[in-house]
């Protein structure tokens, strides 16, 4: 633990696979949409495989996505929450009473009535539902990185994430009941509960008894595991992304614009809530190395979670899907330029 709780001097180095993610996406949207189109009918067989409404191959990769992830969250971590209660505070504020309501307010505002002319009629409703349930859920794994390039403190990333997943346990499937009630959109709540028991619970029960056992080994049998399996991670989240991208290829090579106006404000609500929970500490007087993983994690989504939910609730073809996706897509860079922003303006920071 205490090298976890030591403040790193220097940033370590993003992977190849972390840094270069938006790349990978964009391959998978041309191999997806290339194997869609010459291979309908295999995956239409694989939409087909589904147990109570749960895609059989998804749910598998999408548990072998978020179980590195979870691996890292020590829930111990929970009682440093009080060490830095300010930067707490503005991050439970931003994540859970501004991100996802700004969000249905930007797709209300772009999908319904700015772009409502360019994109299909019949998927108005799923965009929405897809960036509600991105805004939802605030990010696990891909903190830790942004945490790291700006030298934020480890402890106050640790205590943050593992409290988030514990209030996402309980409040996720609520606060997108209710935002999807506001939107005029039915809620399939059986569907969400089980998307949350599946994606959320029995992954992060799963996840804790794997860390304790590790944990018996040593430190070094446990990061000799979460080296191995890290790459997991990205290559489940593309290879699902291959196959929504195949199921998704009609539509987007009838309309291809369709992926920069859902980006529109899931851009803005980025730059907006990192800038909010930045300044927020700022005035609250906290700490730069807690502003900054505070403001990150504020802005940043669970986009596997946002995935596999959309995926089980509209299903693959759906508008909600492909939303999701493009949260994935522009992940990293909007992520690394919010990274930049914060680091150059430490000096007015502490001013």
């Amino acid at each position: 633990m205490s090298a976890i709780l030591e403040t790193p001097r220097k940033a370590a180095p993003m992977s190849v696979f972390e840094r270069y993610l938006t790349v990978w996406v964009f391959l998978c949207i041309v191999v997806g949409i290339a194997l869609g189109q010459w291979f309908p009918s295999a995956f239409q067989a694989v939409g087909r495989l589904e147990v109570a409404k749960v895609n059989l191959p998804v749910g598998v990769l999408i548990w072998v996505m978020i179980i590195p992830m979870l691996l890292r969250v020590d829930f111990a971590a929970l009682t440093q929450v009080g060490r830095h209660w300010r930067g707490i505070g503005v991050t439970l504020f931003v994540n859970w009473a501004v991100k996802p309501f700004s969000m249905a307010f930007l797709g209300w505002l772009f999908v319904r009535h700015v772009f409502a002319d360019h994109l299909p009629a019949d998927q108005l409703d799923s965009y929405v539902a897809g960036l509600i349930l991105l805004a939802a859920a605030p990010c696990t794994a891909m903190v830790f990185v942004w945490s790291r390039l700006t030298g934020g403190d480890p402890a106050f990333t640790l205590s943050q994430v593992a409290l988030n997943d514990t209030i996402m346990v309980f409040a996720f499937a609520p606060i997108v009941g209710l935002l999807l009630g506001l939107s005029a959109i039915t809620v399939p709540w059986d569907t969400l509960i089980t998307s949350v028991v599946l994606y959320i619970v029995l992954p992060v029960i799963f996840a804790q008894l794997w860390r304790r056992q590790l944990l018996r080994r040593g430190q070094a049998a446990f990061d000799r595991v979460l080296h191995r399996i890290g790459p997991w991670s990205i290559a489940a989240l593309l290879l699902t992304l291959v196959l929504l991208f195949a199921f998704q290829g009609e539509a987007i090579l009838r309309q291809p614009l369709v992926i920069a106006m859902l980006a529109v404000p899931i851009l803005i609500q980025v730059v907006f809530n990192s800038g909010l929970a930045y300044g927020l500490n700022r005035a609250l007087g906290e700490k730069h190395s807690i502003a900054c993983p505070s403001a990150l994690i504020g802005a940043s989504n669970f986009f596997e979670l946002a995935v596999a939910a959309a995926i089980s609730l509209f299903g693959f073809q759906s508008g909600a899907a492909l939303a999701t996706v493009v949260g994935v897509l522009i992940e990293v860079p909007i992520m690394l330029a919010v990274v930049k922003v914060v680091n150059s303006s430490r000096g007015w920071y502490e001013a």
